[in-house]
């Protein structure tokens, strides 16, 4: 199997949107959450997932089958498969996809998802919780994850019902890969697993407030191009934006008309 480059992964991702209508819903198919879940994956279009099974989880994959849509990796640790879903974004141009039980399950994943976070890389963490009446009872493996990774996160969703399962997954896809890319949480509860509901995609996100810029402002742009003019030896330090952008020919054209060497950080190479 041969893999394209981030260059040319990221240049045929596809163009996020979302808009501020109103949701249309269709009555649908009866299932529990946790097969919400996994359907919801599926409408995403989402073709690999890693993960660790575990207690909290196990409604999830007890409904990933032989005949799921996506093909589920099994990793041995739960940092492996945050990381093993980094490189799988970076390679494919595609969000990364990785599920996880509660407590340390959850906390295993911190790492993984503070390195998406510095390296702007699409991410989806999945993670189980335990019941919605056993939250904040130091629970078996209870551990407040939204909270832990509150700071090195785009966004993070605690699920509690079923039917919000697929609206959600729509979002935080959504997040993950639109405006400056990154790592969402979607904490799903043991008792939104287990619950039941009628499947409707939702045709509509209602995300207000979230409007990612991802044009340079004229002042920003008026001001760089000053400080070329102000410049003897110019050099361009070049980041992984360019590569996401697919704006790697007009960074040579810079290069060529400023007469700077192009110099770039991990991500950018």
């Amino acid at each position: 199997m041969v893999l394209p480059t981030p260059l040319q992964a990221f240049s045929g991702m596809p163009k996020a949107s979302a808009t501020t209508e109103k949701q249309t819903i269709v009555d649908g198919e009866k299932m529990t959450g946790a097969e919400a879940l996994v359907r919801s994956l599926e409408d995403l279009g989402v073709k690999d997932v890693f993960g660790v099974p575990g207690g909290a989880i196990l409604p999830v994959y007890d409904s990933i089958k032989d005949d799921t849509k996506f093909r589920f990796m099994l990793m041995r640790h739960e940092q492996a498969a945050g990381h093993a879903a980094e490189g799988y974004a970076l390679a494919t141009g595609e969000v990364g996809v990785c599920i996880v039980t509660s407590g340390p399950g959850a906390t295993n994943m911190i790492t993984p998802i503070a390195d998406a976070n510095m390296d702007s890389i699409p991410m989806v963490v999945i993670t189980g919780q335990v019941g919605v009446n056993a939250i904040g009872t130091d629970a078996f493996q209870e551990a407040d994850i939204v909270g832990a990774t509150y700071p090195v996160v785009k966004h993070s969703y605690l699920v509690t019902r079923a039917q919000d399962i697929p609206r959600v997954l729509s979002e935080a896809h959504y997040i993950a890969r639109s405006g400056r890319p990154g790592p969402v949480v979607v904490d799903v509860t043991k008792t939104a697993q287990t619950g039941t509901m009628y499947y409707s995609w939702p045709q509509r996100m209602i995300l207000p407030g979230y409007n990612p810029t991802t044009k340079a402002h004229g002042r920003v742009l008026s001001d760089a191009a000053k400080l070329f003019e102000q410049s003897y030896r110019p050099v361009l330090y070049v980041g992984g934006g360019a590569v996401r952008s697919d704006a790697g020919d007009l960074v040579k054209e810079l290069s060529d008309v400023t007469d700077a060497p192009i110099v770039t950080t991990l991500p950018a190479r």
